[in-house]
């Protein structure tokens, strides 16, 4: 036995690196993409505050102190209010309303704090990811006591000095407000859609998603380039077979494994972690649609890969920035809208959008609709793709 030769490993690292070079689309890949995929990833987590949620503000009292307030609010960022009329009432229809939250200020609010007696504002909060609930919470709460803050400046400076210097001596209605202002006010939250804020059941639908994307295209990528690397490819494609045979024959049984896996995933979840889902026919039509497009991704892939290593490759190269950017652990929100417009790119993102708006908001097929119609026009596009690709070969 001979120890390992420098010379040797080094005409091997050598041949890789002409074989790198000369293979134009993996040095492209190499070239670009690890850079773009740096400051892609940057720009999303450069930014860790929750802004420009979208809220409602109703404001039902309508006096000169709300509107002192809902001034300082309006200018925190964290918020993207729309302002309806006081005669709203579907304040607790959060998803209808297309926003996070809802503030409400009820008629009586300011003689309740003249009275002494601050009322809690009510306020509706999204609780579905965990995270933007407590954020938004803790902003009001911000708010109000910076509101608070400067309402009792404005009341000490509208006293008269002999009242400050006898202050044993000033009216009842005085003092309350004086008790009021010392006291905090709060807002009475109401979680809904997640009550018991379990991130389990929000980050369920990512984690069935990535696996399965994991799976089917990466396994998917390589089924093509095997054939070719095998040299049994031509011998298919010279048979009575029709392209579109051969794609289906092939997408078929990673179609019922996979189909297998979503149930053993499914229910695992139920079982040790007490997930419960509901709507089992919308979400397995999800389900189907979502493995549908991303088996025509996997072969797209594999049939302009020439060998089963470039062919995982490619399926690296794409699977990366969908785990991170997709929505699968985080709100898209939190995202910047640039990097939300790529994200909408990927058949995972509208998978969990999908999945989350069925088994955590109960949502009907009209709130979803969109993200059916995009994973279905995908999976077409990829087997229509790749069933092309299969003819150019032939050719």
């Amino acid at each position: 036995m001979r120890w390992p030769s420098l010379s040797a490993i080094a005409s091997v690292a050598y041949k890789e690196f002409l074989h790198i070079y000369r293979d134009r689309r993996v040095l492209l890949l190499l070239i670009i993409l690890p850079p773009l995929f740096t400051l892609i990833f940057g720009h999303a987590f450069e930014n860790t505050e929750l802004t420009d949620v979208p809220a409602l503000l109703i404001d039902r009292d309508q006096t000169p102190r709300t509107a002192r307030f809902i001034e300082i609010i309006s200018k925190d960022k964290t918020f993207h209010w729309r302002m309806p009329a006081p005669d709203f009432q579907g304040e607790s229809d959060l998803i209808g309303n297309g926003v996070k939250a809802t503030l409400v200020i009820p008629v009586g609010w300011t003689d309740s704090l003249n009275k002494g007696d601050p009322r809690p504002l009510p306020l509706y909060l999204d609780d579905s990811d965990t995270n933007t609930a407590s954020a938004v919470e803790g902003a009001v709460q911000k708010n109000l006591g910076t509101f608070q803050a400067k309402e009792r400046d404005l009341l000490v400076e509208s006293l008269p000095e002999e009242v400050i210097e006898l202050g044993k001596k000033l009216p009842v209605d005085i003092r309350k407000q004086f008790v009021s202002l010392m006291t905090a006010w709060s807002a009475e939250s109401k979680y809904l859609y997640n009550p018991k804020s379990r991130f389990i059941d929000y980050v369920v639908p990512g984690v069935i998603g990535l696996i399965l994307q994991l799976l089917t295209v990466t396994l998917m990528a390589c089924t093509i380039a095997r054939e070719r690397e095998s040299g049994t490819l031509y011998q298919l494609l010279v048979t009575s077979l029709q392209r579109g045979e051969i794609v289906i024959g092939k997408m078929l049984p990673y179609l019922v494994v996979s189909i297998c896996l979503v149930v053993v995933i499914m229910a695992l979840s139920w079982w040790h972690f007490g997930v419960a889902f509901y709507q089992p026919h919308a979400l397995a039509l999800i389900c189907l649609l979502f493995l549908l497009c991303s088996l025509g991704l996997g072969l797209l892939i594999s049939t302009f890969s020439r060998t089963q290593t470039q062919a995982i490759q490619f399926s690296v190269f794409f699977l990366l920035p969908v785990f991170v950017l997709s929505g699968a652990f985080a709100p898209l929100e939190q995202l910047p809208k640039a990097i939300r417009y790529i994200s909408e790119l990927f058949p995972l993102t509208h998978f969990c959008r999908a999945f989350r708006l069925v088994n955590m908001y109960h949502a009907g097929v009209s709130f979803y609709i969109v993200d059916l119609i995009v994973l279905l026009a995908g999976a077409l596009i990829t087997f229509i793709g790749a069933a092309v690709l299969l003819r150019r070969i032939e050719q």
